[in-house]
């Protein structure tokens, strides 16, 4: 597991997007091999989609030949409703970049059969031939998508039932009203996640440095889902300083004095 720190949310967001945006090139995808982008939804990775769309509009970066998949959606939210993460990812990511419609995949909450969306959803990420690079974020108790505490590391994409937790920390998206957030969502599992051929984890603010020091500095746990990283060949955790309050000084020492000997944050911070 790599782990990078950059200065602030901003250089942070930069450094991730510049670095997307490089697999995409070099991947040099095409109509009959597509580049499959796993994508997150969540405050987190605003700055990074912020930052593909200028790439983009530069010319730098095109998504004509990208597939995405989504990681999750609420259950019963209508697909118009302003906090659906359909709602989110038109608004916030392909509204603003040449994305083709038909290339975007975003789970069905309102399916009348929740588990065959959800086994049909593992099965189109399949026939993509897998997912090439996973964006995500992580929450404040380490869950990743909806993979809250407790999830199996195993796990596919499922309906999950959201922990209170979560609902009152996402009912500041929803009137502040708990009674007004899904209590259900559709995710893809953890073992979705780590069966990218790549993982990138965008994690910033000291909200969610507990987190980050559960997430390096102790083992694997499925009380803190994202910790299964630890386990993959090409995982990455892009973080701001603000997140590293709380690691261990002799783990937060050693990936800065790695990423200076190695410059990958200049490098990519000034790739385009």
């Amino acid at each position: 597991m790599r782990v990078i720190i950059a200065e602030d949310y901003e250089k942070m967001s930069i450094w991730a997007a510049n670095y997307v945006a490089e697999k995409i090139i070099e991947a040099n995808p095409s109509p009959e091999k597509p580049f499959v982008l796993g994508c997150p939804t969540g405050s987190s990775p605003l700055g990074l989609y912020k930052q593909l769309i200028k790439l983009n509009k530069e010319g730098k970066i095109s998504f004509q030949n990208v597939v995405t998949f989504n990681m999750d959606e609420y259950v019963g939210l209508p697909e118009s409703h302003p906090e659906s993460y359909h709602s989110f990812m038109w608004t916030n990511f392909f509204n603003h970049i040449d994305i083709k419609k038909e290339n975007v995949h975003i789970l069905n909450g309102n399916a009348k059969d929740l588990m065959k969306e959800c086994e049909d959803y593992e099965k189109a990420i399949e026939k993509a031939g897998g997912i090439d690079l996973f964006m995500g974020g992580i929450g404040p108790d380490g869950h990743i998508a909806f993979n809250e505490p407790g999830s199996s590391l195993g796990s596919k994409t499922r309906v999950k039932t959201l922990t209170t937790n979560t609902i009152q920390a996402n009912s500041r998206f929803f009137d502040n009203d708990v009674n007004k957030v899904p209590k259900q969502a559709l995710t893809v599992g953890v073992a979705t996640v780590m069966a990218a051929k790549e993982v990138l984890i965008v994690c910033n603010g000291p909200q969610k440095s507990r987190a980050l020091h559960h997430i390096i500095d102790y083992g694997i746990n499925h009380m803190w889902t994202a910790s299964a990283l630890q386990m993959h060949p090409h995982g990455n955790i892009v973080c701001d300083e603000d997140a590293t309050v709380d690691l261990k000084l002799s783990t937060y020492q050693y990936f800065k004095d790695k990423q200076q000997l190695e410059g990958i944050v200049e490098k990519y911070l000034n790739r385009f």
